[in-house]
């Protein structure tokens, strides 16, 4: 390359570096010209123009430029970085990996070769009788094998869960810093205190839960202590008491977040949902408290006048609920107005293994989830009442909707739908009929990814080979009132 050839390159590039800022304006007012008069190509081939749209694409393109785009300081070709007042939103990253004690893997190594050993003695067995050795000692053996193989299998299942399970802490250490900033800025004086952090949980419920707890405490940071001067006049400590707590019952972990402050009352609650339109008065006046205080879960609920960016916004409680149900949980309400108010949480240890009740539909099985279901029940014809159009059944004196399994999944009415699941869904009850019930069994979901019917969570194999559907019972029941 000559050195007039670098000359006029340069002298090139300071020209453009010093003309690229006004170009770029006038570029920019053009555009903006076009588009507010219309002309242009578009507007003489005759489509015609929403100018409040216009403005609007206009305002939001601008907007967008001076955030994120090419400003006039910047040159054509250099490498434009963040700068000072851009918006910067990082993708929260999920964690995948598991920190796992080295005793639970040499649990695991130790059960899988006990397996591998009996795998050996059942093939043993399995040639002798393909050989044509029918004995009682044969079968005998073949049965011990049996059974031993059955408690390998259920030992290495459960030294596997533990291969997933996290103490809590992980999660709740989070939110003491998260308390003291909430109560600095509403100016109140709050003692957080976090209690069972070594309680263990599946990892992605773990993960799944933080949303959901988040928002219960910082409900009880906004709504439930009171401020200073409240406490006061109420005799109450001058510090108000917020906890959190997690401990394990039987194969259910049980966390409550507990707050000394305000309490709820069940009228106010029901004046507030009859005000927000969110039920009408005929409905409410019929509610005793316990349903009153259910009605915080109704989305768009919310006790706030005025919407700010910690509450108000009617969002949030009905999120909390949903997200519980979808890890096969559920969630208490205790409250004594004036003392204090109690969330219960209750969660199964894992998700992997699910607990669950088949029903028949024909030759098809089907599975409900093992947690839902009160007891079984025979449904006759004559036990059936039609209450505003609606079949029902008295049940010791409660009177109960019958949703037949068929209508639910649009399948055609089945005649045999005799058997009743008395079910319960959060605060509601109701029974489902179907043709039968096989037991209950412990399976394992596989989900569908490529094709998931309307209700099914999944699929997993019976004992006989059959494969079993798994209900969504909340997707089921979207659009009908129980």
């Amino acid at each position: 390359m000559s050195d007039s050839t670098i000359k006029n390159a340069a002298d090139n590039s300071e020209a453009h570096n010093e003309v690229s800022p006004m170009i770029s304006n006038q570029v920019w007012d053009q555009f903006q010209e076009k588009i507010s008069t219309g002309d242009d190509i578009v507007s003489k081939v005759g489509v015609k123009r929403d100018p409040e749209k216009i403005a609007a694409a206009a305002a939001e393109e601008e907007s967008a430029r001076s955030a994120f785009g090419r400003r006039t300081t910047d040159v054509p070709g250099d490498t434009v970085g963040r700068r000072e007042g851009d918006a910067f939103v990082a993708n929260e990253v999920r964690d995948t990996t598991i920190r796992v004690e080295a005793a639970r893997l040499d649990e695991v190594l130790t059960l899988s070769g006990e397996i591998g050993l009996t795998k050996n003695r059942l093939n043993h067995i399995r040639t002798e009788i393909l050989q044509g050795r029918t004995d009682s000692e044969t079968f005998k053996a073949l049965d011990n094998i049996a059974t031993q193989l059955d408690l390998l299998v259920m030992n290495i299942q459960s030294a596997v869960m533990k291969t997933r399970m996290q103490p809590v802490g992980t999660l709740f250490k989070k939110y003491p810093r998260m308390v003291n900033e909430l109560a600095d800025s509403l100016h109140k004086n709050i003692e957080f205190t976090v209690a069972g952090e070594s309680t263990e949980l599946d990892k992605t419920m773990i993960e799944d839960l933080n949303d959901p707890l988040v928002h219960l405490v910082r409900n009880a940071v906004d709504h439930g202590i009171e401020t200073d001067a409240e406490r006061k006049t109420a005799g109450k400590a001058e510090k108000g008491v917020v906890q959190i707590e997690a401990r394990q019952e039987g194969d259910h972990i049980v966390i409550s977040i507990t707050d000394d402050g305000r309490g709820m009352r069940a009228d106010q609650i029901r004046s507030r949902a009859v005000a927000n339109g969110l039920i009408s008065s005929e409905v409410a006046g019929k509610l005793d408290d316990d349903q009153c205080l259910e009605l915080i879960f109704l989305p768009g609920f919310s006790t706030k006048e005025q919407v700010s960016n910690i509450s108000g916004r009617g969002v949030g409680m009905d999120v909390v609920r949903t997200n519980i149900q979808k890890l096969n949980g559920s969630i208490e309400i205790h409250t004594e107005p004036g003392i204090g108010t109690k969330f219960t949480i209750s969660l199964p240890l894992t998700l992997a293994i699910l607990p669950v009740l088949i029903l028949k539909l024909g030759e098809q099985s089907f599975a409900v989830p093992l947690s839902m279901v009160r007891e079984i029940i025979r449904v006759t014809p004559d036990q059936l009442q039609n209450i505003s159009g609606r079949s029902t059944m008295v049940v010791r004196g409660e009177v109960l909707p019958v949703l037949t399994l068929s209508n639910l999944i649009g399948w055609e009415a089945s005649e045999n739908s005799d058997v009743g699941v008395l079910m319960q869904y959060g605060s509601s009850s109701f029974i489902l009929s179907a043709d039968g019930f096989a037991g209950h069994d412990d399976v394992v979901i596989k989900p569908l990814d490529t094709f998931r019917p309307k209700g099914v969570a999944g699929v997993t194999m019976s004992s006989e080979g059959d494969i079993v559907l798994i209900l969504d019972i909340k997707e089921l029941l979207d659009g009908i009132r129980t």
